[in-house]
């Protein structure tokens, strides 16, 4: 995997206390809403019919050898090589080389980031970057943020097959200058791809415990407009009981492309069920959920010397849990199952000026959040029917809205590089006073192969809807919460040589304030619940080293070895708490992370790809005893996993078999819910040109 380094950062001032009344959707905002709504649009057919007579060039030293890759790092256009911060960027190649089957498996790979699976490829995986929570975790589609209000839990529901995915971008560490609130420990960035000419791909893959998954996918380019559109169903009767699943994933990518801007389109829908065996607590083994995702995007932007880029996007999520699957061996005091729908409407405009002195972005986005659920926000006067649901009604809502304008100035100068913003956000659950958020990042070429950069950036999370709402029998929601602040510094070093060797050296220090957790005394009564709180400070320093090796390159004359990648990372807490006190996530994280992966040929068209990685997580869980009916802690248990993957590649079809988990090794996450052993699988994938 291919590293780059760059900083961003983010201010967080003064944060007014959370007000426990019920804000009826600040009416107010409606007309504010509507407003930005329709400027956004506005800005957006403008800027199509406008026209721009010079291009953009990028001002870098011909002494360096840079990769010519533009990321999503900043929000001026900048290519990878003058990021001042640690981005990961994975490939296409480099996916299909993987024994992996689905996002979260992917993830697994990059160093500072923890993904806590509950459920076989994809059902629900839980993400977090450096030590952060997952609710602190910006998820976007192609640029587009659709990260869940109501919990991190369902940030990975993308509306979006596996096959479909082209490229992921994973910045590490703050970015609420480039990307907003919600990426206050890192951002991903999923990026679909529809191929360069005509073509249809078919996937097909079966392995044990019934598993399978078939998709199909089309390219049609004519002229100015490409179409992209995919259809993925997959399932399996589950390792263990109540894992089983269903998914069907269905998406549109269509694009009307000139010299001078592009038109795009995105439509997508998924649609999971699956057996929830201990999800949140091995006490209830048969809970079910089943969740859909409904997205839609417009976006424009020109390919000029100064570009303009807008979008208005909508996502909806809706999501139903039963704590007993079918109403089975429900208890008395189970009445009816959580319904919950959101939906998120936004808009988004960003202008690069160009100049002598650099390039200068200035934006703003619109983000209106709502929900609708039997669980989380204030009371209705009257019930509403869930759609979809034979016996499901909302009888609460909420609604906030998130307004935030961007500045950011660059500028590179030979082997320099600097850049330079800040972020003003409003939250109406706040209040009406706008919060500064600045970040700073720098990089130098020392020469032609090694490249020094650090950053400085601070950041803040608004409460999920559960943090806010959310009260059972176990768990308390907290109306008096408040955002979350932090400051990060972070630097480090890059190497990258002529022939196929790459690495990187990097260290961070987040100092953390107000931070939201699940948590309550440790000499409480038993049934005592969670309850979410300020946590007062948690400070976290981390270290993380990469090394990629192409070794066709390094080695040249050989074709048995082909690449090598070796990532470590290292991560501490100090929490300063007050005593007693047990924490249900934020102090359950990974202090050492190792992965490795060898990929090598072995005759013809056949090659082979090993994974080995290595997990050690501080923390414990509260492992549930049936037959004494009692729950007492267990400190999670370090583990090795290793996988395999075997391909048969040639240019119209390939053919694979994986085992994951080949060593069959028992392990876990989160809490009681082991992950499987050994699975085997099979697939071929078909790509035929038009």
């Amino acid at each position: 995997m291919k590293i780059t380094n760059y900083i961003t950062n983010g201010t967080g001032v003064i944060f007014k206390r959370w007000q426990g009344t019920n804000y009826a959707v600040f009416n107010s905002l409606h007309r504010y809403v509507r407003i930005g709504m329709l400027s956004a649009m506005y800005f957006t057919l403008l800027g199509y019919t406008q026209t721009f007579a010079q291009t953009d060039t990028a001002s870098i030293s011909k002494k360096i050898k840079l990769e010519e890759i533009k990321v999503s790092a900043r929000r001026t256009p900048a290519l990878y090589s003058e990021i001042g911060r640690v981005v990961t960027v994975i490939t296409k190649s480099e996916i299909d080389a993987l024994p992996v089957q689905s996002i979260d498996q992917l993830l697994e790979y990059v160093a500072h980031v923890d993904v806590r699976q509950r459920g076989p490829l994809g059902v629900q995986s839980d993400v977090s970057v450096r030590g952060g929570s997952f609710d602190q975790v910006m998820i976007m589609l192609n640029g587009i943020n659709i990260t869940d209000p109501q919990t991190g839990h369902h940030n990975l529901n993308l509306p979006v097959d596996f096959e479909s995915i082209d490229r992921v971008e994973i910045l590490e560490g703050p970015g609420a200058r480039v990307f907003g609130s919600n990426a206050f420990s890192g951002a991903i960035n999923f990026i679909t791809g529809s191929g360069e000419g005509s073509q249809i791909k078919a996937n097909m893959m079966a392995g044990e415990h019934g598993l399978y998954n078939v998709g199909a996918s089309g390219t049609m380019a004519h002229g100015k407009t490409k179409s992209f559109v995919a259809i993925n169903k997959s399932a399996t009767d589950g390792y263990i009981n109540n894992t089983d699943f269903e998914m069907y994933n269905l998406f549109y990518q269509g694009q009307l492309a000139t010299q001078t801007e592009q038109l795009e389109l995105q439509l997508g829908y998924t649609d999971k069920g699956f057996g929830a065996n201990s999800f949140y607590t091995a006490k209830y083994p048969n809970q079910y959920e089943q969740t859909k995702t409904t997205f839609a995007s417009l976006s424009f932007a020109s390919k000029t010397k100064n570009p303009l880029k807008s979008s208005v996007y909508w996502r909806r999520h809706h999501d139903r849990f039963e704590l007993f699957r079918d109403n089975q061996g429900a208890a008395s005091w189970y009445t009816n199952h959580n319904y919950h729908l959101t939906d998120v409407i936004g808009v988004n405009i960003n202008t690069v000026f160009n100049s002598q002195l650099g390039k200068t972005a200035i934006g703003a986005d619109l983000r209106s959040e709502s929900i609708w659920s039997n669980v989380l926000g204030f009371a209705i006067n009257d019930t509403l029917k869930a759609p979809g649901e034979k016996n499901g009604f909302f009888t609460k809502k909420h609604n906030r809205t998130n307004t935030s304008f961007f500045i950011e100035h660059s500028y590179t100068l030979n082997q320099l590089s600097v850049s330079a913003g800040l972020m003003a956000n409003l939250n109406s659950d706040i209040g009406w006073g706008f919060e500064i958020f600045p970040g700073f990042d720098i990089s130098y070429w020392l020469n032609n192969s090694l490249k020094v950069y650090g950053s400085i950036n601070q950041s803040l999370r608004m409460p999920t809807y559960t943090d806010l709402f959310y009260s059972s029998a176990t768990i308390k929601g907290n109306l008096n919460l408040k955002p979350e602040e932090a400051t990060t510094y972070e630097g480090g070093i890059k190497f990258k040589s002529n022939n196929g060797l790459s690495a990187n050296l990097s260290s961070f220090y987040r100092k953390g304030k107000n931070m939201i957790d699940w948590g309550k005394p440790s000499n409480a009564p038993d049934g005592t619940p969670w309850t979410t709180s300020n946590i007062n400070d948690i400070n976290t320093i981390g270290v993380e080293t990469a090394v990629h090796a192409n070794l066709q390159e390094l080695i040249v004359g050989q074709k048995f070895l082909q690449h090598v990648n070796l990532t470590y990372s290292w991560l501490n807490q100090d929490k300063q708490l007050p005593s007693g006190y047990d924490s249900r996530y934020v102090f359950d994280y990974l202090k050492h992370k190792f992965s490795g992966s060898l990929q090598h040929g072995i005759y013809s068209a056949l090659s082979a790809t090993w994974t080995a990685q290595f997990q050690d997580r501080v923390g414990d869980f509260m492992a549930y005893d049936a037959t004494s009916n009692t729950e007492n802690k267990e400190d999670y248990q370090p583990f090795w996993v290793m996988d395999l993957k075997l391909s048969w590649q040639k240019s119209s079809y390939t053919v694979y078999a994986e085992a994951t988990n080949l060593l069959d090794k028992k392990y876990t996450d989160i809490g009681q819910l082991y992950q499987p052993g050994r699975w085997i699988k099979v697939g071929v994938k078909i790509s035929l040109g038009l």
